[in-house]
């Protein structure tokens, strides 16, 4: 199992920050939110310039957006950018309201995902969808519809712990179980009174939550996920001490 660490940024300090100690601070790699790639998108060497000395400084990247035109063209964009500048993972969450939508419409889905899942893996990249409240994929039998029509194992899915609880899924090392054979990456997020936590101050027993991983065999990237609003220093070392004492 890796870590890997993801927090917005505000300033270009904070950046800074972020990649100049992910590594000494215990994690593997970052995956990064669309603020910060997306000012070097149409310059990956820039990017390089200025980061390529911290290996997996991209690790995953996280894109949101809709299907439409507009969203495939940026995901085709992520995707070049991503072959250059060392990207494992996009993390693709699907920005449209999950409500009106049909069975039809999560399988249409998943068939335009594969198609871009195997741009993506012709690249170097594995392209995995985020599960989301209030986005297509939230609950179980939405996946069970959308993983059912995915061509060619082209899609994977990232599990994030809080937004799992803010659907209403309660029993987090279930899902875990029942959906390991497409899971490709995690977010591990913690929540009380549906505001997300820093790792270990919200609700969540992140205890079951592990010992499903184990169990399952999961060898890949495991991510702090942070949303709190907390400050970054004391994120990413209050994640990675929590990561310590669960996985012990």
């Amino acid at each position: 199992m890796k870590l890997a660490f993801s927090k917005p940024t505000a300033t270009d300090a904070e950046m800074r920050e972020l990649i100049e100690t992910f590594r000494e601070r215990g994690f593997d790699g970052l995956q990064l939110k669309g603020g910060q790639y997306l000012p070097y998108l149409d310059d990956p060497a820039r990017f390089v310039d200025d980061w390529g000395g911290f290996p997996g400084a991209a690790q995953a990247l996280i894109a949101g957006c809709a299907l439409d035109d507009a969203g495939r063209a940026l995901l085709d964009r992520t995707i070049a950018f991503g072959a250059r500048v060392g990207t494992v993972t996009l993390v693709f969450c699907h920005c449209v309201p999950r409500d009106g939508l049909t069975p039809d419409d999560l399988r249409r889905t998943a068939r335009e995902l594969s198609e871009i899942g195997k741009m993506a893996r012709d690249a170097g990249i594995k392209l995995s969808l985020h599960h989301h409240f209030g986005q297509p994929v939230m609950l179980a039998e939405d996946a069970d519809i959308f993983f059912g029509a995915v061509s060619d194992n082209a899609v994977g899915l990232t599990v994030d712990t809080a937004h799992l609880v803010k659907s209403g899924i309660a029993d987090i090392a279930d899902f875990i179980r029942r959906f390991a054979p497409v899971i490709d990456n995690y977010h591990l997020k913690d929540i009380r009174a549906g505001q997300f936590e820093v790792l270990g101050r919200g609700e969540i027993d992140f205890g079951p939550v592990f010992a499903a991983i184990r169990e399952t065999g999961y060898n890949g990237y495991v991510s702090a996920d942070e949303e709190s609003g907390s400050g970054l220093a004391d994120a990413m070392i209050t994640c990675r001490k929590m990561i310590g004492v669960v996985t012990v």
